[in-house]
């Protein structure tokens, strides 16, 4: 196992950003502190030939570092909360307009945007930041580590938070996936597994209705192993819908299973969230600031509690309490089929 660090450039407002490389004999894994984000992931073939199979967009201007969704952090709040508005204890909240009518991804400086204090280990690196009280219309002052561990062939993400204020939380990793490598183009061949007999329907503009659909006889249905491009044209643009975990009870259980005929390459997705976010990058036009990738060059699995809970009672809670801490862990292990 080995760690390495350098400095990798500067954010447009001249703060130092730094590049941590963690390597083993499986994997090889690039962290940055702009946004606590994965800048690059390595995984063998069948054949043993790795490739980066973690997408990113490509900075304008070289050494100067732009904040994206790219493998980063999302918070406070990833997805969507309907309107930007809320209301915890009796009080009503407003948060930035970021997403068409909607708030997304924390606003427009969510923790993507943020040069985190790093602490890195030699198999692992611990990001931390403190949010300050009313931060994009959120009430407390937040306190969040995330750390990322390589061992063996797994990534494990482990996120904690505590807050002043009653508050609401719900945090992920934007990491895009292409297991054919970053430069193979469309994902459609791509097989995907999600164990999830339901999923939560979208309005327009994306925003769960708070229907809880049985994804029997719909594109939805992944329940076996499906090739993503095989009905995605049934769903309009394609995939950005949120799934229910089945049997989910905050225990760390499988959440997906993709598998990329061609390379052998396989990603196993185990979470303790209740739900996991499919989006196919339908937003990619080719262009840099899509990494050069095409329409569909990539999916997403966010696992994460579900869009817009603060106003959805019925959904699993995000509401986060002084004296509580809030504890999330994602885990992609990567193998080699065929």
């Amino acid at each position: 196992m080995s760690l390495s660090i350098e400095h990798w450039g500067q954010t447009p407002e001249g703060v130092d950003v730094s590049l941590f490389t963690l390597e083993n004999e499986q994997l090889k894994l690039q962290l940055t502190n702009l946004g606590a984000a994965i800048v690059a992931l390595e995984a063998p073939d069948r054949q043993g030939d790795r490739a980066n199979i973690n997408l990113r967009h490509v900075e304008a201007r070289p050494g100067v570092l732009t904040p994206s969704s790219f493998g980063a952090t999302c918070g406070r709040y990833a997805n969507r909360i309907g309107r930007g508005r809320f209301t915890l204890d009796g009080n009503a909240y407003s948060l930035a307009i970021n997403n068409g009518p909607n708030h997304l991804h924390g606003g427009r400086k969510g923790f993507n945007a943020w040069v985190w204090d790093a602490e890195p280990q030699p198999d692992h690196v611990t990001f931390r930041i403190v949010s300050p009280d009313s931060d994009e219309g959120y009430p407390g002052a937040l306190s969040v580590a995330v750390t990322c561990r390589l061992v063996g062939n797994e990534l494990t993400i482990d996120y904690a938070a505590t807050t002043t204020a009653p508050t609401v939380l719900n945090l992920t990793n934007h990491a895009y996936w292409n297991l054919g490598g970053v430069d193979a183009g469309v994902v459609y061949d791509t097989m995907l597994q999600l164990h999830a007999d339901r999923y939560l329907e979208a309005d327009d503009d994306v925003l769960v209705t708070g229907v809880i659909a049985d994804v029997d006889g719909t594109p939805f249905d992944f329940r076996t192993p499906q090739a993503i491009g095989s009905r995605i044209e049934a769903t309009g643009n394609g995939y950005d819908h949120c799934y229910a975990i089945n049997g989910w009870d905050g225990s760390l259980r499988l959440a997906a299973k993709a598998v990329h005929p061609a390379s052998g390459r396989s990603m196993e997705v185990f979470t303790t969230e209740p739900g996991v976010q499919l989006y196919t990058s339908n937003h990619f036009n080719g262009s840099a600031g899509t990494a050069m990738a095409p329409r569909h060059g990539a999916f997403c699995l966010e696992c994460q509690h579900y869009p817009d809970s603060p106003n959805h009672p019925e959904f699993p809670t995000t509401v986060l309490r002084p004296g509580n801490t809030y504890t999330q862990r994602t885990v992609h292990r990567f193998s080699v089929e065929g």
